[in-house]
């Protein structure tokens, strides 16, 4: 078994390679699984990061490189069995300002990695999407059916990728299956997003920006309860599905900055609320219930993930602090 992994040095691919290559995945030791050899092609943006590999071990490879360019994957991809593919530019923000690098990573180079993966025969792919391409609900839960409405260039890209995966199995045949997850946490993510971010400001007794009221709702999962989810769906999803991951814990952004506050005793008037953002979603929430059939259950409850995210980030200074980051 080969694995192609796009994005792999970023926050949800590296966890990903790091648990693949160290069983977790295995099922059996007679499972395919359990010897697959990965190679990580990432253009090592300002969010990709090799120090979040295993760049030692025997069964990996790293390689540099940017899903536009066709001649690249050219040289990388034939002879790889699955393709999953992580790589995008993914914070809202920065799309907020600068919307061209998302449309050409997002959609463009997605078709670029899709049509390699037809011309070398690549068996299965997984495209890894989010729940943003979905737009704002103010009650219920979205299943996957439910109309692709996105409200920001970065989900709206991300919406772009998901549509032109599908093309890719309905006109070629291509094994593609696409999931869409709510909001992950957990160690390695990158500074710019809200959780890592709140905790770092925290630690080092800075404010934290809360847009608006902070009213803002968003379904949180651990970054390993989604991996998990995605080798599920690799094992024992259908081509041309689309599956949503979810973990039904919803939290206000407000919420979240008061439990950061009191897990890295800092003090409360650190809270700073700021303006809010353009077209800020003002909830999420997400109907899982298909890929619960196939067998996913979240494993790390979300106080405890909390707990532990604080935890690494507060013995990792060196990962996060600006000489390295």
């Amino acid at each position: 078994m080969k694995v192609f992994v796009t994005g792999g040095a970023g926050f949800i691919g590296s966890h990903y390679v790091r648990a693949l290559l160290a069983g977790e995945y295995a099922g059996s030791a007679a499972s395919e699984w359990a010897e697959a050899e990965v190679t990580v092609f990432d253009l090592l943006t300002y969010a990709g990061n090799t120090a979040n590999l295993p760049l030692g071990h025997e069964r990996l490879t790293f390689v540099q490189g940017d899903i536009r360019d066709a001649d690249a994957l050219a040289r990388v991809l034939p002879g790889h069995d699955v393709v999953v593919h992580f790589a995008a530019e993914s914070h809202v923000d920065r799309s907020l300002v600068g919307a061209v690098p998302f449309a050409s990573t997002n959609v463009l180079g997605t078709q670029q990695l899709l049509d390699s993966c037809v011309r070398h025969d690549v068996g299965v792919v997984l495209c890894v999407s989010t729940d943003e391409v979905y737009g704002s609900i103010e009650s219920g839960s979205w299943d996957e059916g439910w109309p692709l409405l996105p409200n920001s260039p970065y989900s709206a890209s991300k919406a772009g990728s998901d549509v032109v995966a599908r093309a890719a199995w309905r006109t070629h045949g291509l094994d593609v299956r696409i999931t869409r997850c709510s909001n992950n946490y957990g160690p390695y993510q990158n500074t710019e997003k809200l959780i890592p971010l709140f905790i770092t400001n925290l630690l080092r007794g800075r404010p934290v920006p809360l847009y608006g009221d902070g009213r803002n709702v968003r379904e949180w999962l651990h970054v390993a309860d989604h991996c998990a989810a995605l080798q599920l769906v690799l094992t024992s999803g259908a081509p041309g599905e689309i599956y949503n991951i979810g973990s039904g814990v919803e939290v206000t952004n407000a919420s979240i900055a008061r439990r950061l506050v009191e897990l890295c005793d800092a003090d409360p008037a650190l809270i700073h609320q700021v303006a809010d953002r353009k077209g800020h979603d003002l909830r999420y929430s997400l109907d899982f219930g298909k890929i619960t059939k196939l067998g996913f259950s979240p494993a790390i409850e979300f106080t405890d993930g909390l707990r532990s995210t604080v935890e690494w980030y507060r013995d990792h200074p060196r990962w996060w602090s600006a000489d390295n980051r």
